[in-house]
C-alpha cells in the first residue's frame, strides 16, 4: 500500500475560488503568545506609544502573511510566495524591529534578569546583515531548495525563520544608531545589487525553474514562465525600488555631510 502523498504545509494547491485559510492551531497559539508577552513587557520596560504600535502592526501584518489565504496560494503560485516574503521581510520586519521586541522579551525570558542587546559600534554588523540576508534570499529562491520547501515542513519553516530572522538583523543594523551613514549606504546599494540580480535572473530566464510549480499555475491564467516571470518583477520593483531609495537617501545624505564639513573647515581657518 503506497503512502497518502504529502501535502504542503499550507495545503493543497488551490484553484480560484477555493483558497483556505491558515488554521493551524500551534501557529496560532504562536502568533498570539508573542505580542501577549511583548504587551506584558511593555508594562515594566518604558517605551513609547510609536513604538508600541509599530510593534503590534508590523505583527498583525506578519500573522496575515502567515494565515491569511495567500499562504495557501503561495502554494499554487511562485509569485504568491515573492509575494508572501516582501510582505515578511520588507513590511513587517521593519516594524516588529521598530518596536524593539529583544528589549520587551528577552528580561522576561531570562526570568527578569536585567539583560542588555549588544550595541556593535563596529562596521561587522552592517557586512554581516547585508551578506546574511543576501545568502538567505538566493538559498530559499533557487530551484533545489525552493521545491524542497513544498516537500517537507520542515524545511518550509527553516525558509521562513532564517528568511525574517535575517530581514530582522538587516534593519536592526540599518536602524542601529552607531552605524551611521555608512552603513546605510552599504545596506541599501548592497541589498539593491543583489535583489536585482536576483530579480533578473527569475525575470529573464529562458525557461521555468520551478518543478513545483509545472503543474499549479494555469488554474489561475498563468503559464509556470508567466508567474515565474511576475515573482520576478515582484521583487525587482518593490524589493529594488524600496532599497535604491534607502542608498540614494544615504548618499545625498553623505554628501551634505560633506558639504558641511567642508564650510566648517573653511570658516575655522578663516582669519
Amino acid at each position: 500500500m503506497n503512502a497518502d502523498p504529502y501535502v504542503p504545509y499550507c495545503g493543497i494547491p488551490p484553484i480560484p475560488g477555493h483558497l483556505t485559510w491558515n488554521l493551524d492551531p500551534v501557529l496560532i497559539a504562536v502568533l498570539v503568545a508573542v505580542p501577549v508577552l511583548y504587551a506584558v513587557g511593555a508594562r515594566v520596560q518604558p517605551s513609547d506609544t510609536q513604538r508600541r504600535s509599530c510593534f503590534y502592526i508590523g505583527w498583525a501584518i506578519l500573522v496575515a502573511a502567515l494565515v491569511s489565504p495567500l499562504c495557501n496560494l503561495s502554494v499554487a503560485l511562485f509569485s504568491a510566495r515573492v509575494a508572501q516574503h516582501m510582505l515578511l521581510t520588507l513590511v513587517a520586519a521593519p516594524l516588529i524591529v521598530l518596536g524593539q521586541p529583544g528589549r520587551m522579551l528577552l528580561p522576561m525570558l531570562s526570568k527578569g534578569a536585567s539583560l542588555r542587546l549588544p550595541q556593535v559600534r563596529s562596521g561587522v554588523l552592517p557586512i554581516a546583515a547585508t551578506a546574511g540576508f543576501a545568502f538567505s534570499l538566493w538559498a530559499w529562491h533557487l530551484p533545489g531548495s525552493y521545491d524542497a520547501t513544498l516537500r517537507s515542513d520542515v524545511v518550509y519553516w527553516s525558509m521562513h525563520v532564517t528568511t525574517l530572522g535575517s530581514a530582522m538583523l538587516l534593519w536592526h543594523a540599518l536602524f542601529d544608531r552607531f552605524g551611521g551613514l555608512s552603513s546605510a549606504l552599504l545596506i541599501g546599494f548592497g541589498t539593491t545589487v543583489q535583489m536585482s540580480l536576483l530579480s533578473a535572473l527569475l525575470t529573464l530566464a529562458p525557461r521555468p525553474l520551478f518543478v513545483s510549480h509545472f503543474g499549479t499555475t494555469w488554474p489561475w491564467g498563468l503559464s509556470p514562465l508567466e508567474d515565474q516571470q511576475l515573482g520576478g518583477v515582484i521583487m525587482w520593483t518593490v524589493g529594488g525600488t524600496l532599497f535604491t531609495a534607502i542608498g540614494v537617501l544615504a548618499f545625498g545624505a553623505w554628501l551634505k555631510s560633506l558639504a558641511t564639513d567642508g564650510a566648517t573647515g573653511q570658516a575655522a581657518r578663516a582669519p
